[in-house]
């Protein structure tokens, strides 16, 4: 915390921090955080090292994932987890489940008597048609959930052993 402080003083062109919220309390960590993009908003580079994937994600405009001592992606935090191209919907519905829908490359899963997981390739198909045929299926939906994939995901289909 100190050494973030006197950083904001000196405003030097980059500042490495290597894991600075590790084993620190919540209150600490959002001060950390607070002053770190303070620092970035007055134009220092921020290096981070961190295994707390949501919070480089949240924090990076951009990353580089590194397995086994290489660099296996680099990018746009945005960019790179829109390469993933998935997208989950979850249904909630006022009966049982969704009935006589058929859309290509659509997958419904039913979680619960009626809660259904749609999981489908946003390139492939358009979200609004999944919603409509639903719809037109005479099926009730009272609430939609919608999960796109996160840093966590990536970084899991990057470093998965094959």
């Amino acid at each position: 915390r100190l050494m973030i402080a006197k950083a904001m003083v000196h405003r030097p062109p980059i500042l490495i921090l290597d894991e600075p919220t590790a084993g620190v309390d919540v209150e600490l960590r959002q001060l950390l955080w607070k002053m770190i993009k303070k620092l970035n908003s007055a134009g220092v580079t921020i290096v981070l090292t961190t295994h707390y994937l949501e919070e480089a994600e949240a924090m990076c405009d951009q990353l580089a994932i590194i397995n086994e001592g290489r660099v296996v992606a680099q990018g746009v935090t945005s960019e790179m987890i829109a390469k993933l191209d998935k997208k989950e919907l979850i249904i909630l519905t006022e009966k049982n489940y969704i009935k006589n829908i058929n859309l290509k490359n659509v997958k419904f899963s039913l979680l619960k008597p009626n809660k259904i997981k749609v999981t489908f390739k946003p390139s492939e198909v358009n979200e609004g048609n999944i919603i409509e045929k639903i719809y037109e299926s005479g099926t009730k939906i009272k609430s939609i959930i919608s999960r796109e994939p996160d840093l966590e995901e990536l970084f899991l289909e990057l470093t998965k052993k094959t």
